[in-house]
């Protein structure tokens, strides 16, 4: 058994780093520890950053993008063409197109994917908030950026056929994006030309 070095604070933190996305036990260990180090110049101003994070930040009831105001910066943002909508995974790629900047439309985040091998079904998204948005009216286009994996496309195709009858333009993503890609992980050149290329689906 492994003897203890540091005290349980230390322990904790650590712990928690290596929940972080891309942050193994090692990673986490070396991250705590410089944290550690830099504990007036990084540790407490990560500290107070976090905890008003905590209190402040708040998921969109309209797009589900995160922010700190409801509805967020992108909804409220009056320069956006709101009859054009990205559908999204998570927020991660609302973040990732946001960064290409290749088009100024609305946004709205689903949560997550379809996945019955994993209990996820239509309700466990946001695909009725979804809907609601498009019954409202205003949408001439919902542009599918789902990430191109089974999943991704099987969510595709259930959102597509709760839109029959609806007057909307459905496009997806399509040169640039590998098959089986995931949109966080591409390259901001690579998400413009997808968005540029996009085809119609159904």
């Amino acid at each position: 058994m492994a003897k203890r070095v540091t005290g349980p604070e230390i322990e904790k933190l650590i712990q928690l780093l290596a929940k972080v996305p891309g942050l193994g036990p090692r990673s986490a260990r070396r991250a705590a520890l410089h944290l550690v180090k830099k504990k007036e110049q990084l540790l407490g101003p990560l500290a107070q950053a976090m905890d008003e994070a905590h209190r402040r930040v708040r998921t969109c009831s309209c797009c589900g993008n995160v922010d700190t105001i409801d509805p967020c910066t992108v909804c409220t943002d009056e320069r956006r063409d709101r009859s054009t909508i990205i559908v999204v995974e998570d927020v991660s790629d609302l973040w990732a197109l946001e960064r290409a900047g290749a088009m100024n439309a609305a946004y709205h985040v689903l949560g997550g994917t379809l996945s019955p091998l994993d209990g996820v079904g239509p309700d466990d998204l946001n695909i009725s908030g979804l809907i609601d948005r498009i019954h409202a009216g205003g949408v001439r286009e919902l542009i599918i950026a789902v990430n191109a994996t089974v999943e991704g496309q099987t969510t595709a195709h259930y959102i597509i056929d709760r839109l029959d009858g609806l007057d909307v333009t459905v496009t997806r993503l399509a040169h640039g994006v590998p098959v089986g890609g995931e949109l966080d992980y591409l390259d901001e050149g690579t998400l413009t030309a997808a968005l540029r290329a996009r085809t119609a689906m159904g």
